[in-house]
């Protein structure tokens, strides 16, 4: 990763795109977060499929602790979006 820092919120609305760029010198994909407001780019190029595995596998544990605090409380989370 490089020198960037986002934050935003990801809501019921969010979609997510991957788009292959398959030059024939540096094939890379696009991995788009896009919200009402804005969309945020990852570029993975060859070589980094395994932090996208790994960012992969951090989004599902994430899902399932939101899943856990939202049953731990009885409630839906709050859209913040």
């Amino acid at each position: 990763m490089r020198t960037l820092t986002v934050s935003g919120h990801i809501d019921p609305n969010t979609t997510f795109r991957v788009r292959p760029f398959p030059n024939t010198a540096h094939p890379f994909v696009s991995l788009e977060v896009e919200g009402t407001d804005i969309t945020i780019s990852l570029l993975a190029s060859t070589g980094s499929a395994n932090a996208l595995r790994s960012l992969a596998a951090a989004a599902a544990e994430a899902a399932t602790t939101l899943d856990t605090l939202t049953a731990d409380t009885g409630t839906q989370a709050a859209d913040h979006g």
